[in-house]
This record gives structure tokens, sequence and C-alpha cells, in this order.
């Protein structure tokens, strides 16, 4: 099986590298400067999502499903094309200042050993692939470094999770996201977080360790946080809101949520695996 493999380093953390490769746009960009085009289901990528990547003029096409995007790289494996098998993995880890990535692309062509004449052709395009990607992820990293954040809440009680309804702008009313806002001048995320569940629930809350990766919306970055309601705290409120709901397994995976917060759901599902209603 034929393999290409391109090591380097991005100067950000590994959240955010990890969620940078979830994103379709920097995605998109590098398989275009590499020749071919990428047709992809969604802005921020999670597992069971499938892209195709459509080469010589639209002629051929393959189609990859995601099977891990996650804090630890993203990992994809051929769901239907032109050859016998294809995996491509990126894998994080830190590195000093920032993180270190291995990005490799494997793959097993078709028609046994005939099929290996288009090894060459398929090895350049997998090079230009890679280099392409590196400097895409570079590049989106350092606009995203020191970009405003924006703080969700993971809120679990009974083996549920709080969920809440967006009542604005029109475009997205009637979806769903995880209760939060704005990080403010001065503030931690873990102290903005407490800060708007006060004003947008009327409830305290105490704040936990990260749930999953980055999630780039645009020129900010989602960052979402175990939460717990404080003892003796009030029920939480829909004061901005169309409506709130405490939702098990099944209603998480079903819901209309916004593209960032659909990004976490896998997580939201494992955190109720590990903290089963009581």
């Amino acid at each position: 099986m034929p393999v290409r493999s391109l090591d380097h380093h991005v100067p950000g953390p590994p959240r955010l590298v990890a969620g940078v490769l979830r994103e379709a746009a920097p995605a998109a960009a590098a398989v275009t400067r590499a020749g071919a085009r990428l047709e992809v289901p969604t802005r921020l990528l999670v597992a069971g999502d499938e892209v195709e990547i459509v080469l010589a003029g639209g002629l051929l096409r393959c189609r990859a499903r995601i099977t891990r995007a996650g804090t630890t790289g993203l990992v994809s494996g051929l769901a239907a094309g032109p050859v016998a098998a294809l995996r491509h993995a990126t894998v994080l880890a830190p590195s000093g200042s920032g993180t270190a990535v291995r990005d490799e692309l494997s793959w097993t062509p078709p028609l046994g050993p005939p099929g290996r004449l288009s090894d060459p052709v398929l090895g350049r395009f997998a090079r230009r692939l890679l280099d392409a990607r590196r400097d895409a992820l570079a590049a989106r990293t350092a606009e995203l470094v020191t970009a405003p954040a924006v703080v969700g809440a993971a809120m679990v009680r009974d083996g549920r999770v709080l969920v809440a309804q967006r009542s604005y702008p029109a475009e997205l009313a009637g979806r769903w996201e995880l209760p939060g806002g704005g990080v403010e001048a001065g503030e931690t995320g873990p102290e903005a977080l407490a800060r708007e569940c006060r004003e947008e629930l009327g409830a305290g809350v105490r704040v936990g360790g990260r749930v999953g990766t980055d999630l780039p919306i645009g020129r900010r970055v989602l960052r979402v946080y175990r939460a717990d309601l404080e003892p003796g705290s009030p029920e939480p409120v829909a004061r901005e809101h169309r409506a709130l709901c405490w939702a098990g397994p099944r209603e998480i995976a079903t819901l209309a949520w916004l593209d960032a917060d659909r990004a976490v759901v896998a997580e939201l599902l494992d955190l109720l695996r590990r903290r089963p209603s009581v």
C-alpha cells in the first residue's frame, strides 16, 4: 500500500488545530490548490460525515467517510471510488508552544498489480495535497489564535444535557445550541460562562473542564465546558431563547443543531455515558 506522509509543526494549541482540521473551508481550499475539488456537506465535520473529492474535470470521484474527528486529529476512509482502499489520517500531539502534526495518506490502487501503474500519478497528487493542507492549516490557525472566544455549557443533570432553542436571528430561529455567549475583555472562559448562565438562564453554575475541540465559527472560536448547577440555584429559564430542554441521548442525536454545536454532539453523548442518570 503506497503511503505519503508529512510531518510539520503548527504554532497553535492542539484543541484549536483539531478544530481547524474539522472546518470545511480550509480543507476545500487545500484540495483546490492540489488540483481537485472537495464537496463537503457541512461547515464542521463529525464522524459519519462523507466528503467527495472530484478529479480530472469531474470524471473521477472518490467519496470518503470521516471515522474520527476529535482532539487527537481527523481520520477518514474510503466509502466509494476508483481505488481499492484509501485512508487519510491527521494525528496531533502537543509540541512545545504549538502542535506537532503528522498527515498521512495511503491507498491501494485498483485492478491489482496492473493498477500500480497509477501510483506515480496518485503519489504526486498526494504530495501536492499534503503540502497544501499544511499551508492551509497553518494560515487558518494563525487567524484564530487571537480570535474572540464564545463559550458554551455542557450542563448535565440526571442523564440529560440542557439545550436551548434559538429565537433569533430569523435564519437560525428554531435551531438548537448549548447555552452560553461571548467572552468579554479580562474574563477567562469559565468566568464568562458563569456570567452568561446567570444572565441568560438566571442560574448559577460551577464550570468544569473542556469538552471536545475548539470550534471555528467565522472569525470567532467556540469552546465548550462541562458545567453543573450550583446547589440551591434557581431552575434555568429561557430569558433569551425560545425554549429550553433537558435532552437525553435520543433527543441529542436528532435535534436540529447549529453547525458548531452539532460538532460537539459525539462528546455530549460520551459525557452522558460517563455520567449516567442516578
